[in-house]
């Protein structure tokens, strides 16, 4: 019933957005934005509600918004633990979840305040436990503490480990619609989406046939390949899986690189569910890029167990055999990835093989559930994430914006990584984007 009541209002919320999948052929606007995601949506958002006068068009390249990243994310409300002391994404990620609470609490969206273990199960990794708990309290991580095998047995019954960080305030929600909310926020503040718009180009406009003041005031046109063209002053891009593209487009560089990671979950039987209540994370090797296999609740009452981390054959591939010659290709051309394949070698081919074998996920995943069987689980969703490389084979960590010179490059912004997070920091991230829009347009 949960599962519907979700899809229901996630349809009503979808239906209420006023999207234009019509052709509009030289329509003119101040700011347009491209990308139709969490945190596309999330800063048309914030830029309309800063400047009303102004005119803004949103674009995405499918029928509907918040399909992909957001779309096939965990769902959780991270608190702000993992992350460097006053780093950007320390900061985004605790001011991002609460305001996440609060426009949640504004709008009526359901969310569940289920917490997060973040178990250690052998004595080597209590330093790193610990170390986490002190970054955790120095990022301002509300009410996190640090409990014995008998309190996370009082939080997760079925939980075996020997310490954990206790994070009360960690959460789950429908990140999808939420996204869908900034969208209806953005049109009621007077802004056009228009779906099923997928930029090809991002160059200087021709003279307007209305004349050369149309040309001036309106300098930027974006075009689709089917002919279309909206012509505007100024150009943001979050195009998460595709951002490098996009500023290839508009001239500017394109690294650092998008590279997709495919993420597959394993999905409880409904009569297991029982088995977890809420959020139950490993203690992160810092030795490896990802956080390991974690076990995820779900607003539809579903627990997701996941996700392992391997090369996408293609950009949106959701499934094992998604492929993509131009993909592909351009991934494994890349020098930067091929200094990341030949540093991770063991790492990968484990990721790899947990993908095909189920049983050998299910082995790691009772380290913290015993009573767990293979039988207990089905091969459950996938969500790829788009992973910026620098050419040395680094993971880019941090955000990165991106513009140029002449008369295209100063007037386009590209947001080329915006890292995870990105759901849960959406408002906070959106107003740094808007602070920085402000700063090099002059709105």
């Amino acid at each position: 019933m949960a599962g519907i009541l979700t899809s229901a209002c996630v349809r009503a919320a979808r239906a209420r957005l006023k999207v234009t999948a019509v052709r509009q052929i030289h329509s003119s606007h101040d700011v347009v934005v491209v990308g139709g995601g969490i945190v596309g949506l999330a800063t048309a958002r914030e830029l309309i509600l800063r400047h009303p006068a102004l005119s803004f068009v949103l674009l995405e390249k499918e029928k509907e918004l918040a399909l992909h990243q957001t779309g096939h994310n965990s769902g959780v409300i991270h608190s702000g633990i993992y992350y460097t002391p006053g780093s950007l994404k320390a900061r985004l990620c605790v001011r991002g979840a609460a305001l996440a609470y609060d426009f949640c609490d504004r709008k009526g969206i359901p969310y569940k305040k289920c917490g997060k273990l973040i178990v250690a199960v052998e004595q080597e990794e209590l330093p790193r436990m610990r170390a986490l708990y002190e970054r955790g309290v120095k990022n301002g991580v509300r009410d996190l503490s640090i409990v014995d095998a008998k309190g996370i047995r009082e939080r997760e019954p079925f939980c075996r480990g020997i310490a954990a960080l206790d994070s009360p305030h960690t959460g789950i929600v429908d990140w999808r619609k939420v996204a869908l909310r900034y969208g209806e926020d953005f049109e009621e503040a007077g802004g056009a989406v228009l779906t099923d718009y997928e930029v090809s180009n991002i160059s200087v406009a021709s003279e307007s046939p209305a004349g050369s003041s149309e040309g001036m005031r309106y300098p930027i046109a974006v075009r689709d390949a089917k002919g279309s063209e909206l012509r505007c002053r100024y150009v943001l891009t979050c195009g998460g899986l595709y951002s490098d593209r996009l500023s290839q487009i508009s001239g500017c560089s394109r690294e650092p690189r998008i590279v997709p990671f495919r993420g597959d979950y394993l999905v409880l039987k409904p009569e297991k569910r029982y088995l977890v209540k809420g959020n139950i994370y490993p203690i992160p090797d810092p030795r490896f890029p990802f956080l390991g296999v974690h076990f995820t609740p779900r607003m539809d009452g579903g627990v997701w167990l996941g996700p392992n981390a391997v090369l996408a054959f293609k950009r949106e591939g959701y499934n094992v055999y998604d492929f993509s010659a131009q993909d592909f290709a351009d991934a494994l051309s890349f020098r930067g990835l091929q200094k990341l394949v030949l540093k991770n070698v063991a790492y990968g081919v484990g990721e790899m093989y947990r993908g095909v074998f189920v049983g050998a996920q299910v082995k790691i995943l009772q380290k913290f559930i015993p009573e767990l069987q293979q039988s207990d689980v089905l091969r459950g969703p996938a969500g790829v994430r788009a992973q910026a490389l620098d050419r040395d084979g680094n993971l880019v960590d941090d955000f990165v914006f991106d513009g140029g010179v002449g008369e295209v490059g100063s007037r386009v912004l590209h947001v080329r990584n915006a890292p995870s997070p990105a759901a849960t920091s959406s408002l906070a991230i959106a107003e740094m984007i808007a602070d920085e829009v402000e700063s090099r347009f002059s709105l």
